[in-house]
């Protein structure tokens, strides 16, 4: 594992939540980069090239499943893992998101266990050091 750490992408247009995932993130040693809407999320994305992205669902502009798809749909950013942060819990909605190319979803209020390890499975997977999937 390197010693730099983790970059993630955390965007959410509630700056409650935004600020309580970050805090989270952080203290748990990973770099965090912040967008308050899904057109910022795109465009951090597309220009900082983050580690993974946790994507509130429901925001301004695009939608986190806009967002994703749109990530899937770029050269660049194709393989970024992709957490969606979601209080919908309709199995369409999960569907939706995961047709969209979302790699996991953690569900509002989230816990800071299931978030983090959902942020480190995917990490670990994308580093060729998690399960074959």
């Amino acid at each position: 594992m390197s010693d730099v750490p983790a970059r993630i992408l955390v965007a959410d247009n509630d700056e409650d939540v935004l600020a309580l995932v970050a805090f989270r993130l952080r203290r748990a040693g990973y770099e965090v980069l912040l967008a308050r809407d899904g057109d910022e999320a795109l465009a951090q994305a597309r220009a900082e090239l983050p580690d993974l992205c946790v994507l509130d669902v429901m925001m301004p502009g695009l939608t986190g499943v806009e967002v994703t798809q749109r990530l899937r749909s770029d050269e660049s950013t194709r393989t970024l893992p992709v957490i969606l942060l979601t209080a919908r819990v309709q199995e369409a909605d999960l569907v939706r998101g995961y047709a969209a190319g979302a790699n996991a979803y953690v569900r509002k209020p989230f816990d800071a266990k299931a978030l983090r390890t959902q942020v480190e499975t995917l990490l670990a997977e994308r580093d060729g050091d998690g399960p074959a999937g």
